[in-house]
């Protein structure tokens, strides 16, 4: 003899299963979460590329001030 709750869970997942509606919102979802990832580590290869860029042109710099005089 099975319970009420135990059909009324099984209907539910039977539902659930055979439901599209919500498939849209995942893959949109995952569409998103790997854009971002990808933007991600762009910037965080951008920025190491600019940190050091900006390392070497302040280095050059100095040296410029620094063989004068």
């Amino acid at each position: 003899m099975t319970s009420f709750k135990g059909v009324f869970v099984k209907e539910f997942f039977i539902r659930l299963a055979k439901d599209e509606q919500g498939q849209d919102l995942v893959e949109y979802a995952l569409i998103v979460a790997a854009v971002g990832l990808a933007l991600i580590t762009t910037v965080n290869q951008l920025s190491s590329a600019i940190v050091s860029l900006y390392s070497s042109i302040t280095t050059g710099l100095a040296s410029i001030g620094t063989g004068g005089a």
